[in-house]
């Protein structure tokens, strides 16, 4: 097998490939079930069999146990005392804590973006901005291409617990943004969504350290984190009150 991103973290390499593109068993299939449960194919609150799995993937299920744990370290999977394993449920507290968080450490990120970028990173950012919003039904890849241009902003802070941080918070929310996706009915947020990519990339690129934070934190507050937040929420309260009428 060939190693895996020298980061560790399969979005930089695109999307999931062969077995032999992974250095252990262990992380192709911790790939594998991180691609499947944040685009949904393994639905929030679904239990995976991990029979089944191990034997699609042609692996033990010690390695897949392996996977699954790390996959519990990141809030994906739960596991319980018999070694069942589920997709973490969605919820609009979690979908709320990220977003407030992300109002606080994005804008950061990209206010030192601007003050601490280097060529290098700038040429990244470039590269990175050939995206659009993401569509109605994004793909692992559109997925990873939204996170390669967000990265590459946050990056170009240098400050290694920041980056670190946001890493961390992007691996939770990648599920939540499909749930957003379901609240975008025309074409006017994505076209506001690629307007705010542009005014970003053109701040961080100029220097302009105000003018990044003020327009990411506009960015996080419109975005589709914030949507999952509302839309949970209110499938949450449309639940209570059908309860109680019961």
């Amino acid at each position: 097998m060939q190693a895996p991103p020298a980061n560790g973290r399969r979005e930089e390499a695109g999307v999931v490939g062969p077995e032999h593109d992974y250095s252990t068993k262990s992380e192709f299939a911790y790939a594998w079930l991180r691609d499947k449960i944040v685009s949904h194919e393994f639905a929030p609150g679904e239990i995976l069999n991990q029979a089944l799995i191990a034997r699609r993937l042609g692996i033990s299920t010690t390695p897949l146990r392996e996977a699954l744990r790390r996959l519990k370290s990141e809030g994906l999977v739960e596991l319980d005392a018999y070694r069942d394993a589920r997709a973490t449920a969605l919820s609009p507290e979690e979908a709320r804590d990220l977003v407030e968080i992300r109002l606080a450490v994005d804008p950061l990120a990209a206010a030192l973006a601007a003050e601490r970028r280097s060529k290098d990173d700038i040429a990244e950012m470039r590269a990175s901005f050939q995206i659009d919003a993401l569509p109605d039904r994004p793909s692992i890849a559109d997925l990873v291409a939204h996170r390669r241009f967000h990265r590459a902003i946050y990056r170009a802070s240098h400050n290694e617990i920041l980056i670190s941080t946001l890493d961390d918070l992007w691996d939770k929310a990648d599920r939540y943004r499909l749930v957003g996706l379901r609240d975008r009915t025309d074409e006017r947020d994505r076209a506001v969504t690629a307007d705010e990519h542009r005014q970003l990339l053109d701040a961080v690129i100029a220097g302009d350290a105000d003018a990044a934070s003020t327009i990411m934190h506009r960015h996080i507050r419109g975005s589709l984190g914030a949507k999952a937040a509302s839309r949970l929420t209110r499938l949450q309260s449309a639940g209570s009150d059908a309860h109680e009428s019961d």
